[in-house]
Formats: structure tokens, C-alpha cells, sequence
């Protein structure tokens, strides 16, 4: 008999040996076993379990597999490896995009209305025969896709392991659905532009000093101003108040979030602003490398720093200080404050 901790891997085990059989019924069963037991899971089964659920998830029926994806991303979560888990699941998701964007477009071209909420509408098996099965089934199951991809985007090692131009492929698709749809999700769209290993200058315009930075895993502009206000004011370099030490933790590794007030106007090279609710890649890149200037905040700011997601580790290093001629030479590219762009 099977003790306490170990019912969960026994249920994956189940639901493994039902799907090659082609048992529809067992695998019911061992799913819903799966789905109650994982949370008194074990890491070591946790592990085991991703893994073996992430291999065998394209032999998995369509009906269920956005669900099983889900419970991969929760092994991930709990300690399974995030690039052994993570192509079947990055790779489904990149179909699921493509053929729910097929259901948007085909529903448009139907003039039937707006496009039905899944969080809202229960499928209607009739839906198959005029939109296509796969197309039908993605667009109901894509939230479930999304949130399965984000639980592998929040590791570095899945991010380097896809490059930039394998979570792009992924971008263009999700950023098509959202052209002819509401299905465009923030977090997505946020992971899959996340900086790391990135070069960035920031120019500090009062005091004409410059400093050669790294940022790694941060989400949004919340979390960089916090870690810039460290690093610089916190480091001595620059006057201002410095953000709690909690709240640098929270931006960087530790749970929740704390109240802070912001230290700086974040301003591109050409004088425009860039707003705290955007992420890193809105720093416009000069000469190969991210150009940031730091002005005095216009008004006060205050938010909760954290992490927008909170299983990525964020990380802003300061690397050097530039010399008064190299920070001279960044400062050719800026232009005067603009003030906040006018729609």
C-alpha cells in the first residue's frame, strides 16, 4: 500500500499507464486523483511527476491536455525542473495562440457579435462543426495554455534555453490574437519580453553622473525603480531617500510586497517618459545599449514594491561608475524633459 506521500506520483503512474491504453475513464479518474493529491506532494514527487506529465503531454487527448499543462506548471512551481517541463508546454501554447486566432477571425467573419467569454460561456460541442474542433477547443482552453506557459517563463534557465527568438515566435502569435481579440493577457505579453543579462546605462541629470548597470528577471518598472533607487542611492552615489531594505528584497527574492515611494522620473534619451507600469524593454537602446535618465519624480509616487511575477528573480547590479567623460559622451543623446506624452 502506498503511503501518505507517495499518492501522488502512484496517481501520475495511474494516469500514465491510462493514456497509453487509450482508457478514457481511467484517465478521468487519475486526473481528478492527480488534481486533489499535488498539493500534499512531495518535491521529490513533485519533480518526478512534472517531468513524466510533461513527456507524456502531447500523447494526452486535446480535451484534457491544457489542464494537465496546468498541472505541470504547478510541479514547476513546487520544485520540478522548468526546462524539462517546458518545450511540450511552450510548444502547445504557440499552437493553442495560433488556432484560437483562427476562431477569432472565422468568428468575426460570422457577424454574429462579440466573440464568446470562455470565463463566462460554457462550450457548446455544436461550436466544432462551425469553427473546428482545434480551433474551438483553443480558444477555450487558452487561459488554462497561458497560465501553464508563464509557470515556465518565470524561470531564467527556460528563458535563456529559448533565446529571445524562440519566446518572439511566441510573442507574435499571442500579440495577432490580441489585434482581433480581448484574449491578449498582460502577464503573457510581460514574460515574454523580459530582459536578461541586459546592459543598461542609466544618467542621473542633476548631478551629470552616468553608471554602467545589469538588470536581470525584473517585470516592470516598479520593480526597476526600486532597485535603481538602491543601487544608487542606497550606494551612496546620488542623494535621495533609498528604498527600505525589505522592499529591495521583495523586488529581488523574497515573498511579498511593501509600501514605497518612488525616487526618480524615469525619462528616455528624447526627453519622453517612461511610466513605472511598463517594463525594462521600453528603455530605448542607443549605440547597443539601454539608455535610461533619471530626473527628479514631478509629484510624489507610492506603490507596493514586489515582483510582478513573484516566482522570477529580479536582480539589478551596478557594475561601474562612469568617468565624467564617458558620462558625458551618454549625455550627448539626451534631450530636455517632455513631460508625459499627450494622447
Amino acid at each position: 500500500m502506498s503511503s501518505t506521500t507517495d499518492r501522488f506520483i502512484d496517481a501520475v503512474f495511474d494516469f500514465e499507464r491510462a493514456v497509453h491504453a487509450q482508457d478514457p475513464q481511467e484517465q478521468q479518474q487519475a486526473h481528478m486523483e492527480m488534481h486533489r493529491l499535488y498539493q500534499s506532494a512531495t518535491p521529490q514527487e513533485l519533480a518526478q511527476g512534472g517531468k513524466r506529465l510533461a513527456d507524456l503531454l502531447t500523447d494526452v487527448q486535446p480535451g484534457p491536455r491544457a489542464s494537465i499543462a496546468v498541472l505541470i506548471g504547478a510541479c514547476v512551481e513546487g520544485g520540478a525542473d522548468p526546462v524539462a517541463c517546458a518545450p511540450r508546454v511552450l510548444g502547445n501554447l504557440a499552437k493553442t495562440l495560433d488556432s484560437a486566432k483562427e476562431f477569432a477571425e472565422m468568428w468575426a467573419a460570422a457577424d454574429v457579435g462579440d466573440a464568446p467569454d470562455p470565463e463566462q460561456v460554457e462550450l457548446d460541442p455544436e461550436l466544432f462543426e462551425v469553427f473546428g474542433f482545434d480551433q474551438t477547443l483553443s480558444w477555450w482552453t487558452l487561459d488554462d495554455w497561458n497560465r501553464a506557459g508563464l509557470a515556465m517563463l518565470q524561470h531564467k534557465s527556460v528563458r535563456q534555453k529559448f533565446g529571445q527568438v524562440g519566446r518572439d515566435i511566441i510573442r507574435e502569435r499571442h500579440d495577432a490574437l490580441g489585434e482581433i481579440s480581448a484574449r491578449w493577457d498582460k502577464c503573457l505579453g510581460y514574460a515574454l519580453i523580459v530582459l536578461d543579462d541586459e546592459p543598461l546605462i542609466a544618467l542621473h541629470r542633476e548631478t551629470g553622473t552616468g553608471y554602467a548597470m545589469r538588470m536581470t528577471g525584473i517585470g516592470d518598472n516598479f520593480q526597476l525603480h526600486t532597485l535603481l533607487a538602491d543601487a544608487l542611492i542606497g550606494g551612496g552615489h546620488i542623494p535621495g531617500e533609498a528604498p527600505t531594505a525589505e522592499a529591495v528584497a521583495m523586488c529581488r527574492d523574497m515573498p511579498g510586497m511593501v509600501h514605497t515611494t518612488g525616487s526618480f522620473n524615469l525619462v528616455a534619451p528624447d526627453g519622453s517618459w517612461i511610466w513605472n507600469e511598463g517594463t525594462p524593454s521600453d528603455i530605448p537602446v542607443v549605440d547597443g545599449t539601454r539608455l535610461l535618465v533619471l530626473d527628479p519624480p514631478p509629484y510624489q509616487r507610492n506603490w507596493p514594491a514586489g515582483r510582478f511575477f513573484p516566482n522570477m528573480l529580479g536582480d539589478l547590479t551596478l557594475e561601474r561608475v562612469l568617468t565624467p567623460e564617458e558620462a558625458a559622451s551618454w549625455f550627448r543623446h539626451v534631450s530636455p524633459d517632455k513631460g508625459p506624452a499627450q494622447d
